[in-house]
């Protein structure tokens, strides 16, 4: 039998949660052609994988990249640490449907600041990708404060019934033309004011085409729990499977409701579809005048469009160098973005641990010193807690990277390593995968990544880029799954 490429003698992680096995991987063409003992085939290619693992690629069920996929194709911050796949349109900002790009608030200006990359449909953004390919899969979710924007022009208003019927109406269309769900940030103002049922109305419609409403919800301090109860009843009431982005309990007053979180998810998901992501760190990063800094130890500038030079300094010292008080200095600083330190260890470790919970990023590839998250988060998950910490085990970290995410979107196809599966690979040293990324230094590719491959072609070797492009729009394929 023969291959293009075969990789020989790995220890074969395949997303399952199965216990690895030592064996080779064949693929031809875009998919895994056999696994095993393939010492009767050949191949154009083989890769000396001994003491290394393959695992399928990583999908990043939670990203903001959907400019960067145009800007920056060849997505270096994903591909070097084994990321084959990303979801954009997170948080409530997508790039498509977008009508007007005149009115576009700051929040969706971190994802994309150029007017010319803004589309009016989501098929022009799908199409766009398909033409100009990234070197890594991107599948998109819909914004409600995308919608928002195109309908009303008072965001600080609920939409009215003429309002909310366009933004049904437009939803349904990018959902028919093969958005995977509906995202919602009511945390952010132009949808604070979208009362619950105005989030109903749209997530019934992301229930007709059987995709997901995936939220930053409304709070994740003070009032997570009423906001984790309010998520819950727009499922409920539009029957639709809910997903939480990024969960956690920010601010010092919150540390440790983790506990009661998880548990009032392990209640739901009894009655109803309720899925959640989170990160490996204990800072988040949003705009600098989100109201975090008031629930901080500590905030870095991670970018400032009027200071570009105080990137990856801290509030506190700028403001003491200003000789002003941090609400000031913030203020002269925007618009800009920010690093808080808002959650506490034992939080993150406790969701990280808990059984249905998926591995994201919620990376924002912009500015000179952004959230280490961006270049870092999957090695983390896999060195730190995985190997160092013993979280959970190789097997389990991957499984939560890999086969969870693409169960829970629908990504039929992607996830395992199996026969017929597309050959998103990613071929790593259990021994030294860790983050290369630090707070100081955070763009830095991650330690251990030797190959990735995306839909069978080499997008990162021996700690460089390759230069190829070979990834696609994703649509959901299977039903979306509880995991």
């Amino acid at each position: 039998m023969q291959a293009d490429l075969i990789i020989r003698g790995a220890d074969i992680i395949d997303g399952t949660g199965a216990t690895r096995f030592k064996g080779d991987v064949a693929v031809t063409d875009d998919r895994i052609a056999a696994t095993g003992n393939l010492s009767h085939w050949i191949a154009g290619r083989e890769i000396d994988a001994r003491g290394k693992v393959v695992a399928p690629g990583f999908i990043d069920p939670h990203v903001h990249h959907d400019g960067a996929m145009l800007t920056h194709p060849d997505m270096e911050f994903m591909t070097s640490q084994g990321v084959t796949t990303v979801i954009n349109g997170n948080c409530g900002f997508s790039i498509a449907p977008l009508k007007d790009t005149s009115r576009m608030p700051d929040a969706l200006r971190m994802i994309v600041d150029d007017d010319q990359l803004a589309f009016p449909s989501y098929a022009a953004y799908r199409d766009r990708i398909a033409d100009a390919p990234a070197a890594v899969n991107a599948a998109c979710l819909i914004g409600h404060s995308t919608l928002r924007i195109n309908e009303l022009t008072n965001l600080g208003l609920p939409a009215d019934k003429a309002q909310t019927l366009e933004m049904c109406r437009q939803l349904d269309k990018a959902l028919e033309e093969g958005a995977i769900g509906l995202s919602t940030g009511t945390f952010y103002p132009p949808s604070r004011a979208a009362p619950t049922e105005e989030l109903i109305s749209l997530a019934r419609i992301a229930h007709q085409h059987g995709k997901l409403y995936v939220t930053h919800m409304r709070d994740e301090g003070d009032r997570v729990i009423e906001a984790l109860q309010e998520t819950f009843a727009v499922g409920r009431e539009s029957c639709c499977g809910v997903h939480v982005s990024h969960h956690k309990c920010a601010g010092l007053a919150n540390h440790g409701k983790s506990i009661q979180t998880l548990k009032m998810i392990d209640d739901a998901m009894q009655k109803q579809d309720v899925g959640l992501d989170t990160t490996p760190w204990i800072a988040s990063s949003t705009m600098l005048n989100s109201g975090r800094h008031k629930q901080a130890t500590r905030v870095i500038v991670a970018e400032s469009k009027p200071y570009p030079e105080l990137a990856g300094q801290d509030l506190a010292d700028i403001a003491l160098r200003w000789n002003t008080d941090i609400d000031d200095a913030l203020e002269r600083l925007l618009p800009a973005t920010g690093i808080f330190f808002i959650m506490d260890e034992e939080d993150v470790q406790r969701i990280l641990s808990y059984e249905h919970t998926i591995i994201c990023s919620d990376g924002i590839p912009t500015g000179s010193h952004p959230h280490p998250r961006v270049w870092g988060t999957f090695p983390r998950v896999l060195g730190r807690y995985a190997r160092d910490v013993g979280l959970f085990s190789l097997e389990e970290a991957v499984k939560r990277m890999t086969s969870m995410p693409a169960d829970r979107f629908g990504l039929g196809g992607r996830g395992r390593i199996t026969v017929g599966h597309f050959a998103d690979l990613v071929i790593f040293d259990p021994d030294t995968i860790a983050e290369g990324a630090t707070f100081e230094t955070p763009i830095r590719p991650a330690i251990g990544i030797d190959w990735v491959f995306v839909n069978g072609r080499e997008v990162w070797k021996d700690g460089h880029k390759t230069g190829a492009r070979p990834g696609r729009p994703l649509e959901q394929t299977v039903p979306c799954r509880v995991v």
